[in-house]
């Protein structure tokens, strides 16, 4: 083959993450496009953190602190941890079902190259006049149909953001479905994959109720239509309606692929099977179904009818029993294995543990008389954190830590490792913990100032935030440290896990997890 063929077959350097087809490649450039937003997305956060140190407005005006709060959910939703898990999805799927790439590779590259354009978009708002959007991420009318350019510029953002989304479910969907290996059934696929089958078809249905939603929007904005006016004859309830529709399946879509994480990393470090694999797969499903028939929970102080608020509660609870089946199956993974508590390990404990908490505080929440007491206030802010941070997040960051020496081919710090795990969990405690007290108290969400009492606890929280950024510095190191070299991992990294449903047989490093499986 003469050296130009060779090169056109490999290309180096820009044109190779431009142009790549391939799954890791494409995996890897959606974990770092996740990482930088996670950077932008933590700093707005300590923009909030930082305004709410004391009462009185010190640092940036309420216009601007809006707009923090706002684009600072955005950013850490479809921004970071959303491409984060689509990330994992594509480095780990393939591999756990024996394929060789994802079905549709060129298909795969666009809807990673859509989301720089759209996360730009959404940073420029800034820039536009009237500054950014500041309506809150749910963008309720009429404040949302009120706002300049910087709302428009969200709308757009928000519109290729989800089409980046369709994409790569398809994909995933086309992937799993297609390309499984002989022998590899549906009920032999690793948890992970099940959970990114589930999360896609989630997507699928979620993401276009959105874009139907933010289109209206527009349209009321700029083409005189009153869908949500209620001078013209239209009704800004029947927005919270749709944008709920998709707002609750996508809870479910941030913390279903964490699941599968979870149900990957417990039974390696506690050396036995999945314990209830089947009714895990089960119990992911009806937690998706159920999550398209709560979406009211979110407005019951809209003014619905009693019977309308009855359904809702009901409903709602009824998702903490798949949730409570598969708490179950982790813990009896768990019980009486031989547990060894690697930095992955650590963080899918703390995971179930934080997640747990957040869906304690759920359960408070879907009782309609007591929401009216919680709604708005800091305590759903408390909440909605253990849930996205003490699910999602820890989950990623448990996964980078498990998979990250079969990406790199070498093994990072345990020490460093466990260092970063713990002042994390501490500091995300001292943060968000407080916040319930503040809520039950009776302080408002996104407010820039607040009454004097509130004090004491919004200190405690605004240490504990710039203290978990600042550890965060240790996870770049790690992470970079491994990525240059060390420690070379073996093909034994995580020693113990062949009592797994499925054996390995593959020389390559790492074997354990991540290349295609033979089933017994």
């Amino acid at each position: 083959m003469s050296e130009a063929a060779h090169h056109e077959e490999h290309p180096t350097g820009i044109s190779r993450w431009l142009f790549t087809t391939n799954h890791k490649d494409i995996g890897t450039l959606y974990l770092w496009f996740a990482f930088i937003m996670a950077v932008i997305g933590g700093l707005m956060s300590l923009v909030i953190r930082s305004e709410l140190w004391a009462p009185g407005l010190q640092m940036v005006d309420p216009h601007f602190f809006n707009q923090m709060t706002t684009v600072h959910a955005l950013i850490m939703i479809f921004g970071f941890v959303m491409p984060a898990f689509v990330g994992l999805a594509n480095w780990q799927i393939p591999m756990m079902i024996g394929a060789p790439d994802m079905a549709l590779p060129r298909m795969n590259n666009w809807s990673f190259w859509i989301l720089p354009f759209a996360g730009s978009l959404l940073l420029l708002s800034f820039l536009a006049p009237g500054g950014g959007p500041s309506a809150g991420w749910t963008i309720y009318p009429p404040l949302s149909v009120q706002g300049g350019a910087g709302m428009d510029f969200t709308i757009l953002a928000i519109h290729m953001l989800g089409i980046s989304s369709i994409l790569g479910s398809i994909n995933i969907i086309a992937t799993i479905l297609n390309m499984r290996a002989p022998g590899m059934k549906l009920m032999k696929m690793p948890l992970f994959v099940w959970s990114w089958l589930i999360t896609a078809f989630l997507l699928i249905a979620a993401i276009p109720v959105l874009a139907g939603a933010v289109t209206m929007l527009l349209t009321d904005r700029h083409f005189g239509t009153h869908f949500f006016d209620a001078a013209g004859g239209g009704d800004p309830v029947m927005f919270q309606h749709v944008f709920w529709f998709f707002g609750h399946p996508e809870v479910y879509i941030l913390v279903l692929p964490a699941f599968g994480v979870f149900s990957q990393i417990i039974p390696t470090f506690a050396r036995k099977p999945l314990f209830g694999y089947t009714s895990m797969v089960f119990a992911t499903a009806t937690i998706a179904f159920l999550s398209f028939i709560v979406w009211a929970h979110h407005m019951y102080t809209v003014g619905m009818p009693l019977s309308g608020e009855l359904f809702f509660m009901y409903a709602t609870m009824l998702i903490a029993v798949p949730t409570g089946v598969k708490v179950f199956n982790w813990i009896s993974t768990m019980w009486r294995g031989a547990m060894t508590f690697e930095t992955p390990m650590l963080w899918a404990i703390a995971g179930v543990f934080t997640f747990t908490l957040g869906g304690l505080s759920g359960l408070m929440l879907s009782i309609t008389p007591a929401d009216f007491q919680y709604h708005d206030t800091y305590f759903v802010v408390a909440h909605f954190h253990y849930v996205i941070v003490g699910g999602s997040v820890f989950a990623l960051f448990g996964a980078v830590f498990y998979w990250l020496p079969k990406w790199t081919g070498n093994m990072y710090d345990e020490t460093l490792g466990k260092w970063h795990f713990w002042l994390t969990f501490i500091g995300f405690h001292v943060t968000f913990f407080p916040q319930h007290f503040l809520g039950l108290a009776g302080m408002p969400r996104r407010i820039p100032d607040y009454a004097l009492q509130f004090a004491e606890f919004n200190v405690i929280s605004s240490i504990g935030a710039f203290a978990t950024i600042a550890v965060q510095l240790i996870f770049f190191y790690l992470a970079f440290k491994a990525m240059r070299g060390g420690e070379k991992a073996t093909d034994q990294v995580w020693e113990g896990a062949e009592g797994l449903e499925w054996t390995v047989a593959s020389p390559a490093p790492y074997h354990t997890f991540a290349t295609p499986p033979q089933v017994r």
